[in-house]
């Protein structure tokens, strides 16, 4: 890869991502393979919101390449709390880990705080901005269910702050994918993302509805009305729920439709979905720790001298 952190997926040419995703097929296929390639190593956790998957994936996948993690702990049990400013502490850490995982509510932080440390920084969300490694599952999901080129992919729900959704759609611009946006008015991609989209040549229609779409759909991303997102509660409570995939929604989409969600849900998707062929998001979600464990493998460079003498 060509650089040394990973903040946002637009940083990802193709040859990038098929790249991490080739290995992480191997590695999903043959985990001992790299179960000591990082002996002695640590991985700095940064988690200044709350995670599950994000955060297990990467301690998980650290711990499986023979790594070990430090984390941060709650932002309450941390000198955050006495005033410490965010570039301050990730040059504290850095100097307990060979690299370091940020998930912060400020769109824009993992970029200011990989300018304070020599170690890779991987962006694990910012706010509303990017989240790079979901991206990464995400397509290694599709690619294993649908494929990632002659692709037509629906992305629904909050369009407006869903991290994840911007980064998937610029990854897309890599491959041959047709994208279609379903939200309410009030939750469209913001301008500035439809603007970069189309000026790298993606196919991009928005829809109010998913109706008219569903049919040509090869995958159907589900998205989270994000609570935390909203300034205002009023403007929450007048979208939520409106998008919700059940039975009946589904009986007109292709047998061979994937229903991904990047999670947690909430009411988007009915659980009489979990038990059909649709879905995938619970298999996307477990694709998170090869891919990470690919990616961190590649950040980390070459394997320690014991693993290399064995």
């Amino acid at each position: 890869m060509r650089h040394d952190h990973l903040i946002t997926s637009k940083q990802l040419s193709r040859a990038d991502i098929e790249a991490v995703l080739d290995h992480a097929a191997e590695i999903a296929a043959d985990p001992d393979a790299v179960a000591h390639r990082h002996d002695g190593r640590l991985l700095g956790l940064l988690f200044f919101e709350p995670s599950t998957r994000t955060k297990m994936s990467f301690e998980t996948a650290m711990k499986r390449l023979g790594g070990d993690v430090v984390d941060m702990g709650s932002v309450e049990s941390s000198s955050v709390k006495k005033g410490e400013t965010l570039a301050d502490t990730v040059r504290v850490i850095e100097g307990y880990a060979d690299a370091l995982v940020l998930r912060h509510p400020r769109q824009g932080a993992a970029t200011m705080a990989a300018a304070f440390v020599d170690v890779p920084l991987v962006n694990a969300g910012d706010g509303a901005g990017h989240h790079p490694t979901q991206t990464l599952l995400d397509l290694y999901t599709i690619r294993e269910n649908a494929g990632l080129d002659d692709l037509t992919i629906g992305i629904m729900g909050d369009l407006k702050y869903g991290r994840t959704v911007h980064s998937l759609a610029y990854a897309l611009t890599n491959f041959d994918a047709n994208q279609h946006f379903i939200s309410p008015e009030s939750l469209q991609l913001p301008r500035e993302v439809v603007y970069d989209l189309h000026q790298q040549g993606a196919s991009v229609r928005e829809h109010d509805g998913l109706e008219e779409v569903l049919p040509s759909l090869d995958v159907l991303y589900v998205t989270r009305i994000q609570r935390e997102r909203f300034p205002e509660e009023q403007e929450y409570r007048e979208v939520a729920g409106e998008y919700q995939i059940d039975a009946d929604v589904l009986e007109d989409a292709r047998d061979d439709l994937t229903v991904m969600h990047p999670l947690p849900r909430v009411d988007e998707i009915a659980p009489e979905i979990d038990e059909t062929d649709h879905a995938a998001y619970f298999e996307q979600a477990h694709n998170g720790v090869p891919v990470r464990m690919a990616l961190l493998d590649v950040l980390l460079g070459e394997p320690t001298r014991g693993d290399r003498d064995e």
